[in-house]
């Protein structure tokens, strides 16, 4: 079994949406980034990546440049660009479905609604792609979609944002080190409530 990895963050590039629940795995990048001290730089490709290692294992880091539409791209030239197994690859993105506070990891599926996974999965040819889906979902959702994704985090979801994102890169290393379906087990049930501010 190859001991590197490909975690993907999906996102905009560009300042105007660098604040946007849509970019919540850019988020999730920069998180795992500056946790191990490791910094972006180019890549061979629409893309660029942030190189770091967990335990023994290799793992890029990538946030693809190409605009959510078309990020499948972008991880189509970095897995071959490293040869990465698909069961060691790991996606990243947001969740409208999912309330903020809550992710799932799934070891594959359909793209449920999400242009930038389905754009991954159209250009791999296949859906048995890892993923972490990181809820941004909220009670007050007015059914827009777009308008929704591309709007920002309330301030009380900025509060808890840093505790979520600590959340994602512990679930991201467990993956890792243990698996998919132990990272399913530990993670899939934890819920950042307004109640852990205190």
């Amino acid at each position: 079994m190859s001991d590197t990895f490909l975690v993907a963050g999906l996102g905009n590039p560009g300042a105007d949406y660098a604040l946007t629940r849509h970019n919540v795995g850019f988020m999730v990048a920069d998180c795992l980034a500056e946790k191990y001290d490791t910094e972006f730089q180019a890549g061979r490709g629409d893309y660029i990546y942030a190189p770091l290692r967990v335990s023994t294992s290799t793992v890029y880091v990538v946030k693809p440049l190409t605009y959510m539409n078309l990020s499948g791209r972008a991880v189509h030239q970095a897995v071959e660009a490293w040869k990465i197994p698909i069961s060691n690859l790991l996606i990243v993105y947001d969740d409208y479905h999912l309330p903020f506070g809550k992710i799932r990891l799934r070891p594959g599926g359909s793209d449920g609604g999400h242009k930038g996974m389905r754009s991954v999965i159209y250009t791999l040819e296949r859906d048995d792609i890892p993923r972490l889906r990181v809820g941004i979902g909220h009670e007050d959702f007015d059914g827009d979609a777009v308008k929704f994704v591309l709007s920002q985090f309330s301030r009380k979801e900025k509060k808890l944002l840093p505790t979520v994102l600590d959340l994602c890169c512990s679930a991201i290393e467990t993956f890792i080190l243990r698996g998919i379906e132990t990272a399913m087990n530990r993670f899939n049930h934890q819920f950042i409530t307004h109640k852990e501010e205190d």
